[in-house]
């Protein structure tokens, strides 16, 4: 298998590079990074310094691309960051019972390019195919668009919408010519990588986080919340205001958890708990439903809700 595989593989390797994207090795048949994880760092080598995350380790060199997949049939990654990519991954269903979320499915919504083409829509622009297009290996597709300069635009994930992801800095692409489970990854459209459309780009940028709420105000709104519990009120929802991409639910998740002791006391009620959290976690982009079973599992975590509720 690996001298059938590794000149393709390596082919494929350099083919990425030339296009300018920077590539480093994935397992053999696998879509995770060959090398040792962080908690296994030996601080020694190319980690000398500190450990090096895939992104780090990407190169254009062909030199080492050749010694690399010379050695094992690696599939491919694209660290999408450094490539200045923007990768809009458009994924199927992964069974019958992975089925579109009710806003999504009364618009007759089946899968991610349904999606995407929902969101097309309604910035009252075409679907942007031509571009280099890859299929992926359980028949979705992977749009490769360049990144607008001046912006540095992080990897989402469902943030769009439904089975729409994207990959941009923090994250990475297998790249065409890597096979997975069997399945490969076939370009499907052979074209330079178009600039990522204005609307996407607006879309993708990250809103600044709201101005933490004014003590005062909040103690107005909590009425008869103790001082102390105000202040742990707003604590909490600074720190779900202060969430990154990735991190949002969790942060919503411990908020409510962290207040659920205020309820069973009595400081705060459940319903302005929820109510607080729900336009904390909303303003950051987190969709109400996510918002809202965050809450209820956090509160009955922390004993102020019943656990059948959540």
């Amino acid at each position: 298998m690996t001298s059938t595989l590794a000149p393709a593989l390596l082919c494929a390797a350099l083919a990425a590079a030339e296009r300018g994207w920077p590539v480093f090795p994935l397992r053999p048949g696998d879509k995770r990074p060959a090398g040792h994880p962080e908690r296994d760092c030996p601080r020694t080598g190319r980690c000398a310094e500190g450990h090096r995350i895939p992104e780090q380790r990407a190169t254009l060199e062909a030199g080492h691309i050749t010694t690399c997949w010379q050695a094992a049939p690696y599939n491919v990654g694209i660290a999408t960051g450094p490539a200045q990519l923007v990768v809009v991954d458009l994924d199927i269903p992964k069974d019958d019972a992975d089925t579109a979320p009710p806003e999504w499915a009364e618009l007759g919504a089946a899968d991610g390019l349904d999606v995407f083409a929902v969101l097309c829509e309604r910035a009252g622009e075409r679907l942007p195919t031509e571009t280099y297009t890859v299929r992926t290996r359980r028949g979705g597709m992977h749009l490769y668009f360049t990144a607008p300069e001046g912006k540095t635009l992080r990897s989402t994930g469902g943030s769009l919408g439904w089975k729409v992801d994207t990959r941009a800095w923090g994250g990475y692409v297998v790249a065409a010519g890597s096979t997975v489970g069997g399945a490969p990854y076939e370009i499907i459209h052979d074209a330079p990588a178009a600039p990522l459309p204005a609307w996407l780009s607006d879309l993708l940028t990250p809103k600044p986080a709201p101005a933490p709420m004014a003590l005062a105000e909040l103690s107005a709104r909590m009425r008869n919340a103790t001082a102390y519990s105000t202040t742990a009120l707003r604590g909490e929802l600074e720190k779900v205001l202060s969430a990154r991409e990735g991190g949002r639910n969790r942060a919503v998740y411990f908020a409510a958890y962290a207040l659920a002791r205020l309820i069973r006391t009595g400081d705060l009620t459940e319903a302005a708990v929820t109510d607080e959290l729900m336009s904390a976690g909303q303003s950051i982009g987190l969709p109400a439903s996510e918002c809202r079973t965050a809450i209820r599992s956090g509160l009955a975590r922390g004993g102020a809700v019943e656990a059948s509720a959540a």
